[in-house]
Formats: structure tokens, C-alpha cells, sequence
């Protein structure tokens, strides 16, 4: 009986409170609703309209109310009280830069082909750099030719391009039986070919190969003088050789540009009358395959310059006329007089260099610099030119001009020492003390500093990929530019992707670092960012710039 009074009673408390929730969901409920439709009423545009209509503010607000408050001598203040100044009405409007007309699409300022006519054509003096006046400069933006695609990502952009990017056939009938380029529905490929090497860049660099070492990592960087599409440089960076290739814009239409758009690194430029714009010392190789340079003219002057930019023992490489030219003097359309005769004359200037040849077999010829100038300086009772320059920085080859004297390398104590300092071979020779910082020739650069900057980039590159996923993709990006590079840490630290970097250092710069770029095994130039560089438009993929507005801010 007490269990089921027990129960009797538990089960009324729980009805007894089900109702008591019951009640509240139902108040609650209530309230909700009438304060919704309260809510819905108060901001319906009536309610606005007779809420704030003039009559009733007037209305509301008695005039003795006004008067009361004035009489406390309250001041009120309107004034606004923040600090920062309101913008000058210019500089709230953006300048808007209209499109340059079509004609312009490939547009070079300063190796402009008309304006270049008005130069001296003497040793192509008018093919050089020829930048516009003030009054000449362009203020629009360049666009692209009609058809524009992404180029081809690389490997595949060493075989081909797009025709609307590049759309100049004259090669293709001009070269077509040296397999430079050939035309193909709406692409052009790039069967390897050149003039000299009719198997093929690759089969050519092979041969090279048995001649000197290719593959032990002393040869890390090359210079290609009149490189044609850049066939040679885009082979060999299979094998780890990063090449500068250049040539200049004249009647062989679009050469750079097709480098440029296979993925090869390559600059417009000439030997004319001003030096290449890279530091001494910078290539450990140099090439001319039929680059129709005239090597034994003005008393040696392009030779000399080779000189300059080869690093002691590098190898100068020559192959077409005069080389081999008893077996070819009937298709180069030249008397075998005239061939032995220009033959003779690069042998003589070449030993005036100090240079040993070390081999020429068939088409090939390979002359080597010495390791240092000790056995040089002692034959100048032999060889009375050139003589070696004096008072001259032989980095300095921005605007300046070629001279006929031999730049000195830098002092040894015994003959078998190495001008400059030992490079270490690649890949060790990326991350290695430059021997310029070792020396002490770079002012303010120390060895602690360089590993310091090196160790920086090496963070400020993660990051970098860290917000631009374009970059962190490899094979997205392929031709990049670093408008002040300094040491080049930013190339070192991208040097396992699929990607070249044209490290620059600005002519204004304090301290000219481009030949410690180069001991390090990359590439780069010099370059007056108040002007033109001498490269196609859409040359680049990504563009770095650190430190140069501020480096040109007063300028």
C-alpha cells in the first residue's frame, strides 16, 4: 500500500510540473509573438515616416526646452577631432594608363630597329642600346598580340611555342634547312638544329663534351654570342650549365624572343663598341657557333672582351668560318686565301691573350685563358698588344666602352695559384663563399653575412610559397626576374625548382655584387632602372623587387 501511495504521489508531481513547463512555453511563446509584431509595425515605412516626420519632432521638443538649455551655457563643438588629414582631391583618383596601339605589341624601347637607323652603322655601333628621348617615352600600356596563351610549361616549352605569341615565320624559311624552327598548325617547334650542329643542339654539346668535362661541375655558367633561338643554352641545362644566350635585333626576326618563350635565358644585345654588361670573371665557358662576330678585326677588341668575362681557365668555344674551312671553303662561298687568312689572324690574337689552344677537331675549336696572368706578363716583350689596362674597375660595363687592352687578373704569389680564388665545383658552389667575399673585394661583405643572407632567403622563399601557391607549384613559373638581387639568395633559394632567375643588380646599386652572383653558379646583369631593359615584353612570369623603390625614391 505505502508503494502505491508512494507511486500515486510521484506520478502527480510529474504531471503537476509537466503543466507548470507547459505554461511557460506557452507565455513565452505569447510574449515573443507580440513583441515580433510590435517590432514588424515600429520598422514598417508608416511608422518611420510618422516616427520622423518634421511636424512631430517640432512637437515633441517644446521651444522652452531649447531656450532652458541655452541658458546653462552649454557650448556645443562640431568640429571634427580626428588627426589624420583629409587626402588632396588628386590623389584620390587613380591614374588611368590607356593601352598602347597594336603596333607597339612587341615593343623594345631602347633597341628600337627604326630608331636605331640614325646611328653609326660602323661595327654595328647602331645595333647597340639607343634609348628614347623624354619627349619619345610611351606612357601606355603594352598589350598582348591578338591569340595570346600561356606559353608551354617546360620541358615541353623547349619543343615548342605558340604562333600568336610569337608570330614571325621568317625563320622558318630563312633557317629551314638548319632545323633552327619550324612552323606547325598554330605552334612553332624547335627541332634543336643550328647552323653548325645540323644533328641537333644535343648531339653537338656531346661532342663537346669528349673535348673538355662537362659533367665533374667546373662548368657552371656560359655565354652563348649570337645564340640564334638559344638552342645550345636550352640543351645544356640538362646537364646542370645555366647559359646567357644573347643576340641582337636585326633582319633574323624574333631570335630572343623565341628563347625567351622556349624558357631559355637570353637578353637583345651586340658586340659593337660598349662591353657586355656582365662583370670580369663571370663565365666559366663561351661559345660562338657561326655567331658571325669578326673576331680578328679592330686590333682583337671582341676577343679581348671575351677575355674580360671569362673566368680564369675558361674555355673559349668556336665552331664555323674559319674553323675547318679546307672542308667547307667552296659552301661558305669564300676563297680558301681569305679563310686561311682570318684563321691565322684569331690564332695570332688569341695567343697575343695568352691563350692555349687546346684542341680542334672537324668543326670544333677550343681555346682555354690562363689560370693567371704570371707567364702573361713576362711575354709582353713578345706580344707588344695589347698591353693591360690601367685604372680601370673591369666589373664597370654598364655603358662603357670596349678598350684594346687586356684586363689584368688579380695578383698571385706563385704560378700555380688561381687569379681570384679557387671556385668550388657545382652544386657545393651555390651555398661555398664566394672567393670575391673570401678576399675581401666586395666592401662591407663578409663571410658571416653572406651565410646570414643566404639563410634569410632561404625563410623569405617558404613564405613566399606560402601565399603564392603559383610559386610553390613547380613548373607554373619558369622565367623570373630579381630586379635587385644583391647576393642572389632569392635564385639560390629556388634553385631546386624547375626555373631560372635573371639576377640583377642595379647600376646604382652601392656595392656592385653581380660577380659574387656568378662565382655562386647563377646568371644576371646589370641595369639602370630609369631605363628600358633590353627584353620583349612579357618576357617574365614573376617579377621580385626588394629594396628598389627605395633604392631610386629620390630619383
Amino acid at each position: 500500500m505505502a508503494n502505491t501511495a508512494g507511486s500515486t504521489r510521484l506520478s502527480y508531481i510529474t504531471f503537476k510540473t509537466k503543466h507548470a513547463n507547459l505554461y511557460s512555453i506557452t507565455l513565452v511563446t505569447i510574449l515573443c509573438t507580440i513583441f515580433y509584431l510590435a517590432g514588424m509595425w515600429q520598422h514598417s515605412p508608416g511608422a518611420i515616416r510618422a516616427a520622423t516626420s518634421p511636424s512631430s519632432i517640432l512637437t515633441s521638443v517644446p521651444c522652452s526646452s531649447t531656450s532652458a538649455k541655452a541658458s546653462t551655457n552649454l557650448n556645443l563643438d562640431f568640429s571634427a577631432h580626428h588627426q589624420a588629414p583629409d587626402p588632396p582631391p588628386t590623389l584620390a583618383r587613380v591614374t588611368y594608363i590607356p593601352p598602347c596601339d597594336p603596333k607597339y605589341v612587341e615593343n623594345v624601347p631602347c633597341e628600337d630597329t627604326h630608331r636605331s637607323l640614325k646611328f653609326d652603322r660602323d661595327r654595328l655601333i647602331y645595333r647597340e642600346r639607343h634609348c628614347p628621348e623624354k619627349t619619345e617615352l610611351l606612357k601606355c600600356r603594352v598589350p598582348a598580340p591578338h591569340g595570346y596563351t600561356v606559353p608551354f610549361r617546360w620541358p615541353e616549352s623547349r619543343q615548342f611555342a605558340w604562333y600568336a605569341n610569337v608570330p614571325h615565320k621568317e625563320l622558318t624559311v630563312e633557317k629551314k634547312n638548319q632545323n633552327w624552327v619550324r612552323f606547325q598548325g598554330d605552334r612553332f617547334s624547335f627541332p634543336g638544329g643550328g647552323t653548325m650542329f645540323p644533328r641537333g643542339a644535343d648531339a653537338y654539346i656531346d661532342d663537346i663534351g669528349k673535348l673538355i668535362n662537362l659533367k665533374d661541375g667546373s662548368i657552371r655558367t656560359a655565354i652563348d654570342t649570337g645564340c640564334g633561338v638559344a638552342s645550345w643554352g636550352a640543351y645544356l641545362m640538362s646537364r646542370n650549365i645555366l647559359a646567357v644566350s644573347f643576340a641582337p635585333r636585326d633582319t633574323h626576326e624574333a631570335q630572343v624572343q623565341f628563347a625567351l618563350e622556349r624558357g631559355v635565358p637570353a637578353l637583345i644585345g651586340v658586340m659593337a663598341s660598349i662591353r657586355l654588361p656582365y662583370p670580369s670573371r663571370a663565365f666559366d665557358m663561351a661559345h660562338c657557333s657561326r655567331c658571325l662576330i669578326p673576331w680578328g678585326q679592330y686590333d682583337g677588341l671582341y676577343l679581348i672582351e671575351v677575355d674580360r668575362v671569362l673566368r680564369p681557365g675558361g674555355y673559349w668555344i668556336l665552331s664555323g668560318p674559319p674553323v675547318n674551312w679546307e672542308s667547307h671553303w667552296k659552301g661558305w662561298n669564300r676563297t680558301t686565301e681569305d679563310l686561311k687568312s682570318e684563321q691565322n689572324g684569331i690564332e695570332t690574337i688569341a695567343r697575343s691573350l695568352c691563350w692555349k689552344k687546346l684542341i680542334q677537331k672537324k668543326d670544333l675549336a677550343i681555346w682555354q685563358k690562363p689560370t693567371n696572368h704570371v707567364h702573361c706578363i713576362a711575354n709582353r716583350r713578345v706580344f707588344k698588344k695589347p698591353r693591360f689596362c690601367k685604372a680601370q674597375d673591369p666589373d664597370m660595363a654598364w655603358y662603357t666602352k670596349m678598350e684594346t687592352c687586356l684586363t689584368p687578373l688579380p695578383e698571385v704569389s706563385n704560378i700555380k695559384e688561381i687569379a681570384g680564388g679557387q671556385l668550388t665545383k657545382w652544386p657545393e658552389r651555390l651555398n661555398a663563399i664566394p672567393p670575391r667575399v673570401n678576399r675581401g673585394a666586395v666592401d662591407g661583405v663578409t663571410a658571416e653575412m653572406f651565410r646570414e643572407d643566404t639563410a634569410l632567403w632561404k625563410k623569405r622563399v617558404t613564405y613566399y610559397k606560402s601565399v603564392d601557391y603559383q610559386l610553390a607549384q613547380p613548373g607554373r613559373y619558369r622565367n623570373l626576374l630579381d630586379m635587385n638581387a644583391y647576393l642572389g639568395g632569392f635564385a639560390a633559394a629556388l634553385v631546386d625548382d624547375p626555373l631560372w632567375v635573371m639576377n640583377t643588380v642595379p647600376v646604382e646599386a652601392k656595392i656592385n655584387t653581380l660577380g659574387v652572383i656568378y662565382e655562386r653558379g647563377l646568371i644576371g646583369t646589370y641595369q639602370n632602372w630609369c631605363e628600358a631593359m633590353s627584353t620583349y615584353p612579357r618576357t617574365y612570369d614573376l617579377i621580385h623587387a626588394d629594396s628598389i623603390f627605395s633604392l631610386y625614391k629620390d630619383r
